[in-house]
């Protein structure tokens, strides 16, 4: 701000840039709150999940031992790919999850035990739990981002931007009145002078 120009073109441009960032506030703000109550929604989904996962871990703990038997199940079951789709959460692009596809090799069913159907089942019900909780943290991740980007703004506008305009508004204003008085009185002095020759 130590450049402006004490000008009536620089006061009208102080004043236009003042009504932006007004204008522009408000939607910062609101897009600020809207953020904020998304990230507090996806991380109580993210819990939820984590909570269900858990759960799941618990009901397993049972039969867990028999996975201390040789048998690798990471060479017969593996992710493919995670599906995701894009979701938009006030203007920043999100992955939201739908569903892994798993990858199967087959195994000879009389050389392996009896249980390694289900084991396989609960694996995959845990895979997709934990991809799940994945793409609700990259969710987190980039929606906290943007939250700081907001902030960032809102405070650029709010702190700095908003009163330096309304600074050199008051200053213009207070330079061009000073100067209009000085022309008043200057050309009372003229006109002053004036009568006084025009008397002599």
């Amino acid at each position: 701000m130590a450049g402006i120009k004490l000008t009536k073109n620089e006061l009208k441009k102080q004043k236009d840039s003042l009504k932006r960032y007004k204008r522009y506030l408000p939607t910062l703000m609101l897009k600020k709150q809207q953020l904020q109550m998304v990230i507090r929604q996806v991380e109580a989904k993210e819990r939820s999940v984590s909570l269900e996962k858990e759960n799941l871990q618990t009901r397993i703990e049972s039969w867990i031992a028999l996975f201390g038997e040789s048998w690798e199940w990471q060479d017969h079951l593996f992710i493919e790919r995670i599906i995701t789709t894009q979701g938009n959460i006030a203007g920043v692009d999100i992955p939201v999850f739908s569903d892994v596809v798993f990858g199967y090799k087959e195994y000879d069913l009389f050389q392996t035990p009896l249980w390694i159907d289900k084991a396989l089942e609960v694996i995959k019900d845990l895979l997709r739990l934990d991809a799940e909780i994945e793409v609700l943290k990259e969710q987190i991740r980039l929606l906290d981002t943007e939250l700081r980007i907001t902030t960032q703004r809102v405070n650029l506008f709010e702190k700095v931007k908003i009163p330096e305009a309304k600074n050199a508004i008051r200053k213009i204003q207070i330079y061009l009145g000073d100067q209009q008085t000085a022309a008043v009185v200057r050309g009372k002095i003229a006109k002053n002078n004036m009568v006084k020759v025009a008397q002599q």
